[in-house]
Order: structure tokens, then C-alpha cells, then sequence
């Protein structure tokens, strides 16, 4: 059972990485030394076994596996919000009641997804889910899987056990409906690291990013001006963030990229697995000098990520 509430998982939480070996391999020294450097900065919580984690190239047991590794290093110091979404409700019920058993504050899904299911198809992958536990479940609504309306989600929030919604979307509009037409009581997590700044100004009750595996102190930075009501300092950190972001996507694969830049910045976060590609050392060393000369450009070299690349770099 978990110390925490879903009302504590708020602030700045990874959508965290899952750290694999060269051979694509678990690697559990790697997972929790990566663990160990995340509690270092002033995050809120952790999104575990999500899209950024490559959970999708994992079978149930793999995921099992890393959820049990993070709960053993972590459960006691943040609250941990376990991705437990599959195609087969099956499977994402089982994934569900392990990841309770392990401690999780809460636990997330993406919707049922390849085939076309319908809104009744989804509100019971959902149900079937949340019943099958006795701790939170957060829906996920996500452009790549296909964006729920408002009026599905609310459909989605009188199901008990389903708190609140993590928006990946990049509609301010429709974030900003949601809160409003659903309440404080429902939590909802702007999941576009792009529009941090801008979700937290409308009131989100947390940020969950693929980013803040790399450049947490960044969006720690931003909740903190936005929470002061800072919000052109906040918008100037918001502009700085989002030329990171545009510069690393450059290579094609995210989670890869990410990983490559930390480990080059003497932060081991393992490799990514196949079909992503991971990069030579060569190009590694390429992307990390890459990102320094961003930063100087625009005065932001004071990141701990850039800062520990010009140390070594």
C-alpha cells in the first residue's frame, strides 16, 4: 500500500525512461542508479511504464519486472503512478492489480488502441479496469492513440476510481474545459512538455514529461515561477525548454536521444531498444557538443544537463 495519496502526485513528474543495456536487457543497476539521480532534483512524483518508458516493446512480465525494481528503490519517497495500458484489457488488468500489490499510488492507461473501438468499448475498458483495483486510476489522452472529447472524459470520470486525466494534447482550449467542466476534484496533468508553462497558468494539477528525465531543473524552474505567479520569467524558461526539446527530437528517436545526451553528460541511462535506434559514440559526442552550442546561443548554459556536458565535453 502506498504512503501517499493521488493528491500528493502533483509538481514536476518524469514520464521516465526505462534504462536497457546494449543488449537490450533490463538492467536493474542502471534503473535504480537512474532512480537515485531523478530523487536528486525537487520532483513530485513518477510516471512509470509509459510510452516514453518503451513499455510497449516490453511483455507483461518485462514491465512487471522494472515497476518492481523503481518500487523497491523509490515507493517510500515519491508517489508513483504506474502505466499500466495494453491492448487486451486482460493484460492491463493483470498489469493493474501487480502494480497494487507493489505499492503504487495510482495507476494510468492509454485507450484500447490499433482497431477503431467505440465510446462504449473504451468507457468499459476503463470500468473493467478501475474495478479491478482499490486505488486511482488516471486516464490518458494522448494524439497518438487518438484524442478523447470532453465530453468522453466526463462520461470517464463518473466511473469510481478514475480521479483524473493525464491531456497530452496541445489544445489550451480544451484542457482549460476540462478542469473547468469536471471540477477541482478531478485532476488533471498537462502532458505536453511544450505547453508546461501554459498549462500550469491555467491551473493544471501537475506536469508529466518526457523531458523531465533530462532537463528537470527546467520545468522545476517553471512550475516554480508559474506557482508565483511569474509568468513572462516563466514564458522566457518555457522558450529556452522548448528549443531543447525541438533540438533533440531532431534525431528520431526521443527516449535514445535523451538517454544518449545524459549518458554523455556522465548520467548512465541505459539504451533504447529496437526498432528505435541508439546512437555511436561518435554521434552521441556530436548531439551532446550540439546542445552546448544551443545553449550558449541563448544564454542558458547554466542547466545542470549542459552544464555537466561542458565539464566533460
Amino acid at each position: 500500500m502506498s504512503k501517499f495519496t493521488i493528491e500528493d502526485f502533483k509538481g514536476v513528474s518524469p514520464a521516465s525512461i526505462t534504462n536497457f543495456n546494449k543488449d537490450e536487457e533490463i538492467d536493474e543497476k542502471i534503473i535504480k542508479n537512474f532512480y537515485r539521480y531523478l530523487l536528486k532534483f525537487d520532483i513530485g512524483g513518477l510516471y512509470i511504464t509509459g510510452s516514453t518508458g518503451e513499455t510497449f516493446l516490453m511483455t507483461p512480465d518485462e514491465r512487471k519486472k522494472v515497476l518492481e525494481i523503481i518500487m523497491d528503490e523509490v515507493k517510500d519517497e515519491v508517489p508513483v503512478v504506474a502505466h499500466i495500458g495494453a491492448m487486451s484489457t486482460k493484460i492491463s488488468i493483470e498489469l493493474a492489480k501487480h502494480a497494487e500489490a507493489h505499492g503504487v499510488t495510482a495507476i494510468s492507461s492509454v485507450p484500447p488502441f490499433y482497431w477503431k473501438f467505440n465510446d462504449d468499448q473504451i468507457f468499459n475498458y476503463y470500468k473493467d479496469i478501475a474495478q479491478s483495483v482499490n486505488i486511482p486510476l488516471i486516464i490518458y489522452n494522448v494524439p497518438l492513440i487518438g484524442m478523447m472529447p470532453v465530453d468522453m472524459i466526463k462520461r470517464l470520470s463518473e466511473i469510481e476510481n478514475v480521479k483524473g486525466v493525464k491531456y497530452t494534447g496541445t489544445d489550451i482550449f480544451e484542457i482549460t474545459m476540462i478542469k473547468d467542466t469536471l471540477g477541482e476534484d478531478f485532476l488533471v496533468y498537462g502532458g505536453a512538455d511544450e505547453l508546461a508553462s501554459s498549462n500550469l497558468a491555467i491551473g493544471v494539477d501537475g506536469i508529466i514529461g518526457s523531458f523531465y528525465n533530462m532537463i528537470p531543473d527546467v520545468f522545476i524552474e517553471i512550475y516554480d515561477l508559474t506557482k508565483k505567479g511569474e509568468y513572462a520569467k516563466a514564458a522566457r524558461m518555457q522558450k529556452n525548454a522548448l528549443r531543447i526539446i525541438m533540438y533533440t527530437l531532431k534525431f528520431g528517436s526521443m527516449a535514445a536521444a535523451i538517454k544518449a545526451i545524459l549518458r554523455q553528460s556522465g548520467v548512465e541511462a541505459g539504451y533504447s531498444r529496437r526498432p528505435f535506434n541508439n546512437f555511436s559514440d561518435e554521434k552521441e559526442k556530436e548531439i551532446a557538443r550540439g546542445l552546448i552550442d544551443l545553449a550558449y546561443k541563448y544564454n542558458c548554459e547554466d542547466i545542470a544537463v549542459v552544464k555537466r556536458l561542458i565539464e566533460r565535453l
